[in-house]
């Protein structure tokens, strides 16, 4: 056991914090896939990918946008979509100050500024979920599920939802870290909510992990400068199930989910190791060291293999494969192959037809690799007319879809050679990462929610 938790300790550093990567595999009831979906942050497969969809390669803000709606509040997760429903979540900034000596004072009490010694807020938050009409994105609900004066000012990137909520088709599960999670009907009325306590982030630079989704259990990561901790819940009642001590830092990872030999294991990778649970017991199946500190980028699966990669203040991807993997897998042929060149630091990357793609650091600079044997197809590759991209890589209809910060999305042709089918822009910040249902494409950026498709 010592052997599966040591690592040398590695010196914390500094993140440019956005959930749109931060974070979210899910495993949904069969009812939340009878028609095609993104239930939650990376979207059906867990991968980036959307089945079957085949959205427009070219758009701006008078071609191919079949609407645009103002968004409340601010935020960076991703949206979900099922049936004719969007759903988002958004933290809202009042004039109110704490009232009285609750809950809100004794926040404000240990509130934290953030990196750059950004001043923590002082004003009420007001925690919302809204769901959206599908073909106009009119308004169709909207519930306040807490209010509270978050305790840390974040990142100046990062924002007070960073966390992307999950349905399986039932429920809604709304996650704001340390202002809770609380599950809602379809109807938007709230079922159960918990608190797991406050998170100190690294450097106060926010939280972003999403939880994650497989039958009725729900699994949150908790890793922060403190007791760090895996918990899993019960969907339907909220009752917790298992809670398992983490030996680690502040992380923004979201875990994965992922049948192995027929047990679905939960899969987490963090700056000092990457470790597998089981599901049911919450027990440690195996673990590997081998990434760089600060971990974001969430695992991805695809044939047997989980890939996880991280690029800060240096650069690691590991390709594990599951089958067989126990206790300390650490330079084991369990680890199919390496690559240690161009990874990402806040942006997941793309795993799609036996191609895996991602970004180097924060920088529009794409790799493709050959996913099962690490064979490098191109790499460095720039993507002119973008810099900053904080939204993960998805795909659809044969293409990649890259979102920069600025609003310039680039189409990349799927294949081992590199080709742009087209550039686009909009006139909107996007730190969230896209989602794709069908033929239809959808940007949130900081003030509005764009559906992009074929006109």
């Amino acid at each position: 056991m010592a052997q599966m938790v040591r690592l040398m300790k590695r010196p914390l550093q500094c993140i440019a914090l956005c959930s749109l990567v931060l974070t979210g595999v899910v495993l949904t009831r069969a009812a939340a896939q009878d028609s095609p979906s993104w239930t939650g942050w990376r979207g059906p497969l867990g991968t980036g990918v959307a089945p079957g969809g085949n959205p427009p390669t070219e758009w701006g803000e008078d071609k191919n946008i079949r609407w645009k709606v103002a968004v409340p509040g601010n935020g960076h997760s991703t949206p979900i979509i099922l049936g004719d429903r969007i759903y988002l979540t958004a933290a809202i900034a009042t004039d109110r100050t704490p009232g009285d000596a609750g809950e809100e004072q004794a926040q404000g009490n240990a509130r934290r500024g953030g990196f750059m010694n950004r001043r923590s807020p002082t004003k009420v938050h007001e925690f919302i979920v809204v769901a959206l009409d599908r073909k106009d994105g009119k308004l169709v609900w909207r519930t306040k599920v807490t209010e509270a004066v978050p305790h840390e000012a974040g990142h100046r990137t990062a924002s007070q939802a960073s966390n992307s909520p999950l349905t399986d088709g039932e429920r809604i599960y709304a996650y704001f870290g340390s202002r809770g999670i609380h599950c809602l009907d379809m109807q938007g009325k709230v079922q159960w909510s918990k608190q797991l306590g406050k998170m100190r982030t690294a450097a106060g630079f926010g939280e972003g992990s999403s939880p994650a989704l497989y039958g009725d259990t729900l699994v949150v990561n908790w890793d922060h400068e403190g007791d760090s901790f895996v918990v899993a819940f019960d969907t339907r009642t909220g009752k917790e199930r298992w809670r398992t001590p983490r030996d680690e830092r502040t992380s923004w990872s979201t875990p994965l989910i992922v049948e192995v030999s027929g047990k679905p294991q939960v899969i987490i990778s963090a700056s000092y190791l990457t470790r597998a649970y089981d599901l049911e017991t919450g027990k440690v199946v195996w673990a590997c060291e081998g990434l760089t500190g600060n971990c974001i980028p969430t695992p991805m699966h695809a044939n047997g293999i989980v890939y996880v990669m991280s690029g800060f203040r240096g650069f690691a991807l590991q390709a594990i494969k599951l089958e067989g993997s126990e206790g300390d897998i650490d330079f084991s042929e369990q680890i199919k192959w390496t690559h240690n060149a161009g990874t990402p630091y806040t942006p997941s990357g793309l795993v799609h037809d036996g191609l895996l793609y991602f970004l180097r650091s924060n920088n529009a600079i794409l790799s493709c690799l050959d996913a099962k044997t690490g064979k490098v197809h191109y790499e460095g590759q720039r993507l002119r007319g973008m810099r900053t991209v904080y939204a993960s890589l998805v795909g659809a209809g044969g293409r990649v879809y890259v979102t920069s910060r600025g609003g310039t999305t680039k189409v990349i042709k799927l294949g081992a050679e590199f080709e742009e089918l087209a550039s686009n822009d909009l006139e909107d910040t996007f730190d969230a990462s896209a989602a794709i249902v069908g033929d239809e494409l959808y940007l949130r950026g900081k003030e509005h929610l764009y559906c992009i498709a074929r006109q």
